[in-house]
């Protein structure tokens, strides 16, 4: 799918059409990430940083679970 880059006011965007947001399942207001790749750079409502940081909790949390019971008293 070809987008082209117009001018809004100082900056740049990309105008995305109806059916691409479809199949991205984002609406107005919701956030992208450029996610650079070997290939170029993809769109996606994923956020890679998020994810890892979520992973770091998630082992933290079961490797601490007794603790954190504690703490949660």
């Amino acid at each position: 799918m070809k987008l082209k880059i117009t001018a809004i006011g100082n900056s740049a965007g990309v105008i995305l059409p109806k059916e691409l947001m479809a199949r991205l399942r984002v609406e107005k207001g919701d956030e992208l990430y450029a996610v650079e790749t070997p290939d170029g750079v993809r769109l996606t409502t994923y956020d890679p940083v998020f994810a890892a940081q979520m992973e770091v909790a998630e082992r933290i949390m079961r490797e601490d679970r007794e603790l954190l019971r504690k703490l949660a008293q």
